[in-house]
């Protein structure tokens, strides 16, 4: 699981390391040594600088699967109205294993929680025994996928 926040100070992306970036969205796997041809650094040095943008949280290399090949039939975004503390609830809801995105927004709902859940009884129990039980929650509005029609994670830097 992973978690963002704002109130991190975020370095500079100089240009060598958006160029970093974006070779590694094409192919998280690319070698360093050809990220530093096209690139024009060193392998060491793309390295160096990998490892400081993935600790510093700029970015992640991970394996983005489809969730209806391995087991993940219903997919959903759920709005969620609070009276409590926006942050603890965005807290609360990133800490559940079925969540896999979290963000606070302004408008109707408070707070917006994407699930990935195995069936539609597992979608059930999460918003019933899950989310609808943390304190301060008001009120829940379920977005339920019927079908994905476009998921990237490749939009740059630049």
């Amino acid at each position: 699981m992973s978690t963002r926040t704002n109130h991190v100070a975020r370095p500079a992306l100089d240009d060598l390391s958006k160029a970093i970036i974006e070779q590694l969205q094409e192919d998280g796997r690319r070698p360093y040594a050809t990220i530093g041809k096209a690139v024009g650094l060193s392998e060491a040095a793309v390295r160096q600088r990998v490892q400081r943008l993935t600790e510093t949280g700029v970015m992640q290399i991970v394996a983005v699967t489809d969730p209806l090949q391995v087991g993940f039939s219903r997919q959903a975004m759920i709005g969620v109205k609070t009276d409590g503390d926006l942050e603890h609830l965005a807290d609360t809801l990133a800490a559940l294993p079925e969540v896999d995105y979290v963000v606070i927004t302004a408008g109707g709902f408070d707070v917006l929680a994407e699930v990935v859940c195995e069936d539609d009884d597992h979608l059930l129990e999460v918003l019933n025994s899950k989310i609808r039980t943390i304190p301060g929650v008001r009120a829940t509005e379920t977005f339920v996928y019927l079908r994905l029609r476009k998921q990237l994670y490749n939009w740059g830097t630049r």
